[in-house]
């Protein structure tokens, strides 16, 4: 069961999520490029002449890590995490 309230989540949820997906991807090419011997690291190869603005973006992509396994801090997807997880389940009765 879902929260219908929030489908879409919050706009750090949505961020953290796209950044994390990126910097998977970029990993993963990363890896493809070792193989192949070549450096196929999106990242560097886009922001490469801006050494300061890379290191920013790998800091968003790890700080996104972070987010997605601890979850979102605020209000609104505490409520959904809630009520999607559904009400807790009974105990057996005692005989």
């Amino acid at each position: 069961m879902t929260c219908t309230s929030c489908k879409s989540g919050c706009g750090l949820a949505k961020l953290a999520w796209v950044l994390v997906i990126i910097g998977a991807l970029n990993w993963g090419l990363v890896g493809i490029g070792m193989l192949m011997g070549s450096n196929w690291n999106l990242v560097s190869m886009i922001l490469g002449s801006w050494p300061m603005v890379e290191a920013i973006v790998y800091l968003l992509v790890g700080i996104s890590a972070v987010v997605k396994i601890f979850g979102c801090p605020c209000k609104k997807c505490k409520e959904c995490n809630v009520s999607a997880s559904g009400p807790a389940p009974m105990e057996a009765p005692k005989m």
